[in-house]
């Protein structure tokens, strides 16, 4: 070769080195590449363990809301392909038990209701099995693959459907449900085909699964389909035509999960109560004998949150449960013996369920820099096999912050724990601006993982900011006496664990103390209220969906039965416990609040109802506090529609930024919009009329 050539070679290798080190450079992420982060959920392993089925979400500026759809691929990561694409989506996609079909839920056409469709597993189109009157919510196949077994809603009446046309609609409040049913129809392609009543009455089937031999249905039973009424529903067991129901239990607990062991002499539930159905624990399994007798607690002193469970084929048990910061999932060899975990790592797992005709657990692994790929892991533990491959983006295209679980005491002594995420630019020996974010629930724990768009960790890392979340007192994971300090006063130690966490980052030179803000959402929320009454330390604010005033709350909110524990009783009920619930409502010290605060709900929220909200910002407005609400039509108790989404992390970022730092911050637009300045919330004319 010439020495001209050679020359040449070289700079041509030397530009694609140059070029394929910059198309590899690591960027930080925007609010859009954060809210674009698909989902993936519902894996289902096929019956010979060679293929998964998932669902896959994904963002469309465009409709302003996610789609989705059902996605195939081999165990071994390749040949993914997406199966559906239905203008609706699709979602519960389902194995017929010789892997011939596959069964999903979509709403097809101009149709009003979701129905099962049908399609064979090699391919072709799918097809209506069911037509049925109202949508259908949950089904399963029999084991044989003969039939599949659904729940729907009563339809409403000739007479209803006629008054709803005439506008003559003024319905009866918490009255205007109808029950929901389990049906039967057979599995054949073709024409639908009509459907078999299994149960019927006054009364609602909240969940079930069948005997491996398809002869009986362990189910939960409830007096209405309203989530205020579901601890008063009960584990009962019938044959698969619905004769000969049993009630296993009878107590005044939630119970979840019912199944069926494989010789059918048990069933197996979680509630989230004590040996002896005492309410509000951590999550704890039992089991009941099908023939009837006392349910018993398994695993007494196993010290975290049972999330879910079921059976081997040899009788023994897997669970996953919640640690605290993390999730793993155990093996317990019979029901005396005490769990093993058959996962380890910095992780969260989501959509677990045991494929029993394979041997493998399918579940979703969510990682500091993977939002929930789907793994396989061997009936007993072993090597995990990471299947889809989704989230690998993230970590090859964007910067995402370290994260790092940290302890400290409590202001009573007790270790708290956390996690921290720290800047992308960090130095140590720097101290950086702080944003708290507590967790909703108040029963749950934040954890290892990729985190959502809401919370948005990686924007604000990426702009300098540490960010801190603390599994504050009332934590599930951490044993019973940590969750317990709520019980009989909501704000105990909760705020104090918050508080101390603060201080033991500024003890240890990380965090600038006069550079923070507080948020939070549902119990974040809860939280964010009582911090800024009980301190001025933080420089802003965003409270959202938080109650202020638990007495109002109580009997605004969807759902009660949680809360009672709190306060020792109702509030309407003889020698009301009306001191307990005024001393732990923000609103009674909302006078001490100096805290620029901003409020956000939605306008149809039913779990904290937007007049909480309303109560908190007038009276903000009133004693002259820096504050704006903010309300988001059509949304519920969390924002979907994708414009949304985006105002609610742009306003947060608006206020922190002007408050805790002192600058500007330029809104980020959704894809495909001018940057006009349209949607601003907080711009000049706001402010002066403020």
């Amino acid at each position: 070769m010439s020495s001209g050539r050679r020359v040449a070679s070289f700079f041509l290798a030397a530009v694609f080195a140059a070029g394929f080190a910059f198309a590899q450079e690591k960027r930080p992420m925007t609010i859009v590449d954060l809210i674009e982060v698909p989902s993936v959920g519902s894996p289902r392993l096929s019956p010979d363990g060679a293929q998964l089925l998932y669902t896959r979400s994904d963002a469309h500026w465009k409709d302003n809301a996610r789609t989705t759809h059902i996605h195939r691929v081999n165990t071994d990561g390749t040949g993914d392909i997406r199966l559906t694409n239905g203008e609706h989506g699709e979602s519960s996609p389902l194995w017929s038990p010789d892997g011939a079909h596959i069964a999903f839920l979509a709403r097809r056409g101009a149709a009003p209701f979701q129905q099962i469709q049908l399609m064979r597993a090699s391919g072709g189109e799918a097809a209506p099995l069911t037509e049925h009157p109202t949508s259908v919510q949950r089904f399963a196949f029999s084991p044989d693959g003969a039939h599949i077994f659904f729940l729907a809603q009563d339809p409403k009446t000739a007479e209803e459907k006629r008054k709803d046309d005439l506008q003559d609609d003024v319905f009866a409040f918490d009255e205007d449900y109808k029950q929901r049913h389990l049906w039967r129809v057979a599995v054949r392609e073709g024409a639908p085909v009509e459907a078999e009543r299994i149960t019927g009455g006054d009364f609602s089937v909240l969940g079930f699964q069948l005997s491996d031999d398809g002869a009986r249905i362990a189910h939960h039973r409830a007096p209405t389909p309203l989530l205020d009424n579901s601890d008063e529903g009960e584990v009962w067991i019938m044959d698969a035509d619905g004769e000969n129901a049993l009630r296993l239990t009878d107590n005044t607990v939630i119970e979840r999960g019912a199944r069926l062991s494989p010789d059918g002499s048990q069933v197996l539930f979680v509630s989230a109560s004590s040996a002896d159905f005492e309410t509000y624990f951590n999550g704890n399994l039992f089991v009941v004998p099908a023939s009837g007798g006392p349910a018993r607690i398994l695993f007494e002193d196993f010290p975290h949150e049972v999330n879910g469970a079921d059976w081997a084929a040899d009788g023994s048990l897997y669970l996953t449960a919640n640690t605290g910061v993390r999730s793993q999932l155990f093996h317990a060899a019979s029901e005396d013996a005490t769990p093993r975990a058959l996962t380890e790592g910095d992780h969260a797992l989501s959509g677990w369920n045991f494929a029993r005709a394979a041997g493998q657990h399918v579940f979703g692994r969510n990682t500091p820099t993977n939002a929930g790929d789907i793994h396989l892991l061997p009936s007993d533990g072993g090597q995990r096999v990471k299947v889809t491959s989704a989230f690998d983006y993230l970590d090859e295209t964007f910067r995402l912050p370290r994260q790092e679980a940290i302890r400290w005491a409590g202001e009573d002594g007790t270790e708290v724990e956390g996690l921290v995420y720290y800047p992308l630019d960090y130095r140590k020996g720097d101290r950086y601006p702080l944003v708290v974010q507590t967790h909703g629930g108040p029963r749950s724990s934040d954890k290892f993982g990729f985190g959502r768009w809401s919370s948005y960790v990686p924007v604000l890392t990426a702009r300098g900011y540490m960010v801190f979340k603390p599994n504050y007192r009332g934590s599930t994971g951490y044993g019973d006496e940590f969750l317990r300090d709520m019980v009989g006063h909501y704000f105990n130690q909760a705020h104090l664990d918050v508080m101390a966490g603060v201080d033991a980052l500024i003890e240890r030179g990380m965090v600038d103390g006069g550079r923070m803000a507080k948020m939070g959402w549902s119990a974040g929320g809860h939280m964010t209220n009582k911090i800024i009454t009980h301190t001025t330390r933080f420089k802003a604010a965003s409270s959202g969906a938080g109650a202020v005033n638990w007495i109002s709350m109580y009997g605004q909110s969807d759902v009660r039965h949680p809360r009672t524990p709190w306060f020792g009783g109702t509030p309407w009920q003889e020698d009301a416990p009306i001191d307990v619930y005024w001393g732990n409502s923000p609103l009674k010290d909302i006078y001490r609040v100096t805290t620029p605060t901003i409020v956000l709900v939605g306008e149809n929220d039913a779990r904290v109802p937007a007049p909480q909200s309303v109560e908190l910002y007038r009276a903000l407005k009133t004693n002259g506090v820096d504050t704006h609400l903010y309300m988001a039509p059509r949304e519920g108790h969390g924002f979907r529609e994708l414009r949304h989404q985006l105002f609610k992390v742009n306003v947060e970022l608006d206020w922190f930024e002007r408050h805790v730092r002192g600058i500007e911050y330029e809104w980020e637009s959704a894809p495909g919009d001018t940057d006009d300045g349209v949607g601003r919330a907080t711009d000049d004319a706001d402010r002066s009329e403020e």
